[in-house]
């Protein structure tokens, strides 16, 4: 895990632009693809983000859940949906994803913190 969110963003804004920079075409169709998908449609973005939480907790990507975590405080999750949302994870994950949703919850932490320094 990146030590902070400002290191995970780094790390992630330099390794898709050399990813995307080797100019492979299926690879820059999946990341398009993947982009599209959390557009808004029948589904709000917010939801979709709320979703990609839930899968990226119960698939153990801790890259996933802390981009996912990201996304859904840009779209305003509450705190109470965040842990509702750790909750649906939880269930249908088993045990295991307690290790990930620890880690999920210290980025909350993490952005919570930052929200309330002046």
């Amino acid at each position: 895990m990146a030590d902070t969110i400002a290191d995970f963003n780094a790390f992630r804004a330099r390794m898709n632009d050399l990813i995307l920079g080797a100019g492979n075409l299926t690879i820059s169709r999946f990341f398009a693809l993947d982009s599209r998908t959390y557009e808004a449609g029948a589904l709000g973005v917010k939801t979709k983000e709320m979703l990609g939480l839930v899968s990226s907790l119960v698939l153990r990507c801790d890259d996933c859940v802390t981009y996912h975590v990201l996304r859904c405080h840009e779209e305003g999750v509450t705190r109470e949906e965040f842990l509702e949302i750790f909750s649906v994870g939880l269930v249908v994950g088993g045990s295991i994803v307690i290790p990930h949703l620890r880690r999920a919850m210290a980025r909350l932490e993490e952005l919570e913190a930052v929200r309330e320094s002046p």
